[in-house]
């Protein structure tokens, strides 16, 4: 059994608190954003415009970009405040325990990763600029303007790195990990494979606002409640098949496939999704898939934590475009005709994500794949509790 998800059996692990941690973290997150919607309805308002007319696409370019990522970044601060609240109180759980399955964060992990993709990705942008598609760039770089992106990126974009891994791979890679050894996980499981797509969309075709989308809620609730009820009351529970699909489910890959799920779906609302399309959603999912993996295989989320912290720190310093999440005073700026294109989900995805891994494997000496996997998930005997600070 994967240890980085069995340490999580020794606290406080019934996954209805996992649920309530997660609203805690989101609920910090949203009170973390109220800097940022108070300066932006003050520019408007000193400008002599409407505040209604204020939309997500039009935040973009109402503030400094500097004073929008500083401020769009303290919230993923006052997140991870009400994350760790979450694991001290409610699973009564070390924050070093929801990162690693070792004694302590191994900060080698964390810069060798780091400093891998830092200049991996960023010889990739510059041989782009050089000699690939000079033309798809201009010069942006500003001294002044760049060392105060620098200071706000170094000081904030980790944080907001972090606060992902921590949430995504550590506290619910774990939380969903114990949720697969209850009776009725494949239950919810299946459920919300067929209730998630269908939201997904139903939201795209149709545009749902709230209440539409509360309704459809309370609907698929009622709905799976009745379900539920049949089930159980004809023993279905209790089956030969249902059994098996329990076996099936009951490890590493349910977690693993959750979380990349939630991880990519969660990105469907940035702008670049509206420019390059719900395909990217593909590569969003797969990046997902490919830190879950790294942090499984290592048991611990490090590498995750190095990788994650370099790709979007060396994204804001060095490149920027008028249709990304962060816009910056970066080195460059990228004024091609954003598109799509197969080989942009390809590459990444299947190319270059599995060679980092395989990199990563030799680097550490990663083994038994299957087991840390695909291996199955039983709460362990008390006795073999070893608390990790």
């Amino acid at each position: 059994m994967n240890k980085f998800i069995a340490q999580a059996f020794k606290v406080e692990h019934d996954f209805w608190k996992y649920l309530v941690g997660s609203l805690i973290v989101f609920s910090a997150a949203l009170v973390g954003q109220f800097p940022l919607l108070g300066a932006v309805v003050m520019k408007v308002i000193s400008d002599g415009g409407d505040v209604q007319s204020i939309n997500e696409s039009s935040m973009y370019s109402i503030l400094d970009s500097n004073v929008f990522l500083l401020l769009a970044l303290l919230s993923f601060a006052v997140g991870f405040i009400g994350l760790y609240l979450a694991v001290k109180f409610i699973h009564k759980q070390k924050m070093t325990a929801i990162a690693t399955s070792r004694s302590k964060l191994d900060w080698k992990r964390i810069w060798f990763a780091f400093i891998f993709w830092g200049i991996l990705s960023s010889g990739l942008v510059l041989v782009d600029y050089f000699y690939l598609a000079p033309e798809g760039y201009v010069y942006n770089f500003e001294m002044q303007r760049f060392i105060i992106l620098a200071i706000i990126a170094i000081a904030l974009v980790p944080i907001q790195t972090s606060l992902e891994e921590y949430l995504f791979r550590g506290y619910l890679m774990q939380g969903f990990g114990v949720a697969t050894t209850d009776k009725f996980f494949p239950y919810a499981f299946l459920m919300s494979l067929i209730t998630i797509p269908m939201f997904i969309i139903l939201n795209i075709k149709y545009s749902i606002d709230y209440l539409q989308n509360s309704l459809l809620l309370l609907a698929v609730i009622a709905v799976g409640v009745i379900v539920f009820q049949i089930i159980k009351k004809t023993n279905g529970f209790e089956s030969k098949s249902y059994n098996s699909l329990r076996n099936v489910c009951q490890r590493n890959w349910s977690p693993l496939l959750i979380t990349s799920a939630i991880f990519g779906l969660l990105h469907i609302a940035n702008p670049e999704i509206g420019k390059l399309g719900y395909s990217l959603l593909i590569y969003y999912i797969g990046t997902g898939l490919f830190l879950g993996i790294m942090t499984l295989m290592d048991e611990g989320t490090e590498l995750a934590l190095g990788f994650h912290a370099a790709n979007n720190l060396f994204t804001a310093l060095l490149v920027t475009s008028d249709w990304t999440a962060f816009q910056t005073h970066s080195i460059l700026k990228d004024i091609a005709e954003p598109k799509l294109e197969f080989i942009d989900m390809v590459f990444p995805v299947f190319i270059m994500f599995p060679i980092i891994l395989f990199i990563f494997s030799k680097v550490y000496k990663w083994t038994n794949w299957k087991e840390k996997l695909f291996g199955k998930i039983v709460e362990p005997p008390k006795e073999d509790y070893k608390i990790i600070g």
